[in-house]
């Protein structure tokens, strides 16, 4: 436990899902890209061990007390399983090189066995991490898995720019691979679900920047409320994430019956906290490039200060966060700064004279 906090992650965790005190603010940065400096090592080094992936997310929580480990299956993993090819960069994060499909009339000679526990070592790989920080540190800090959702996860097998144009010449194809998709990640989630890990649940390629909202309706929010039922049926707690501007898919979202909603940093905290803070709690939405990235003490202060006065009335509650998984190349001293503000603007009871609260 940090130095500075009276209440332990899980003790946090459980007061905030019960109503009951808390001695701060949950504070929950996404630290998986930038987890392998933290620890010393390469990002290369990182993901390819269990082990060593473990390791990284201990470290940033025995550095900075955050509020929740985060092991990274990643937006990719599925695709990868069926034989997408990715690079492997020694420090920096992995893109798609070579999708398996090229072709969506191709979408039989898919093999979704393959991305099973039993045949995908990335699966196995993530599962252990999970186990190894539950084993040793689970009874301090929950441990999340970042996971990618329907949408996203298409995206792995077939390039986005051929799903986007296949919504409209060939919608029948796309629901056949987002339905395989779905029923393969339900299988994928209930498997963390047993070791005890949370679902961070992230569709990026679903983002308002890129769909309609009534795109969104039809080809994202059917599976991913699949998925979310899914998700309830075993027991587990998920947080839905999409990054950019999710403003006007916001009740849909929620609609898909997740435990938590993740918003972008380019969302308004207000709003969401107007349309549906009275359903579900809300994380985010702190700048990671902007602020997180390129910010300063005073400026990445000022951010949670903001953050937490536009949320800290929202009736299901708030939880800080960044908007999304920070670049592994901000300042580690920047994550302290975060954690620092959230221990000054986010203890209880609140002082609204130094939050400016009227």
């Amino acid at each position: 436990m940090h130095k500075e906090d009276q209440m332990t992650p899980n003790e946090r965790l459980q007061a905030f899902m019960t109503g009951e005190e808390m001695d701060r603010i949950l504070a929950m940065p996404i630290l998986v890209s930038v987890a392998h400096r933290v620890y010393g090592i390469t990002h290369k080094k990182k993901r390819n061990s269990a082990l060593y992936q473990a390791e990284a997310q201990i470290a940033c929580y025995e550095r900075f007390g955050n509020d929740m480990m985060i092991i990274e299956y990643g937006l990719h993993g599925l695709g990868t399983a069926l034989g997408t090819e990715m690079t492997d960069p020694e420090d920096s994060v992995p893109a798609i090189s070579n999708h398996i499909l090229k072709d969506l009339s191709d979408i039989n000679s898919l093999d979704f066995s393959k991305a099973s526990k039993e045949n995908d070592p990335w699966l196995k790989s993530n599962l252990e991490a999970v186990n190894i920080c539950i084993d040793r540190i689970g009874n301090e800090v929950p441990t999340g898995v970042l996971i990618s959702g329907p949408f996203t996860a298409a995206a792995s097998i077939y390039p986005v720019e051929l799903i986007l144009r296949a919504t409209k010449k060939n919608p029948e194809g796309v629901h056949k691979l987002l339905k395989l998709c779905t029923d393969k990640l339900k299988e994928i989630y209930t498997e963390f679900i047993k070791t005890g890990a949370i679902i961070i649940q992230c569709d990026p390629i679903a983002s308002g920047t890129l769909l309609r909202q009534k795109q969104y309706q039809e080809f994202v929010k059917p599976y991913a409320t699949e998925l979310n039922e899914a998700i309830q049926e075993a027991g587990g707690i998920n947080t839905y994430h999409i990054c950019g501007n999710s403003t006007k898919i916001t009740v849909d979202m929620v609609d898909t019956g997740c435990n938590m909603l993740s918003v972008d940093n380019i969302v308004d905290l207000e709003e969401v906290k107007n349309t549906v803070g009275h359903r579900v709690p809300i994380l985010g939405n702190i700048d990671p490039v902007g602020v997180l990235l390129h910010g300063n003490r005073e400026k990445i202060h000022r951010a949670v200060k903001i953050a937490i006065k536009k949320t800290y009335d929202s009736p299901k509650g708030y939880i800080l966060a960044s908007g999304c998984d920070m670049t592994q190349n901000v300042p580690l001293e920047n994550i302290e700064y975060l954690m620092e503000a959230a221990r000054k603007y986010g203890k209880y009871p609140l002082d609204k004279n130094l939050l400016e609260i009227k």
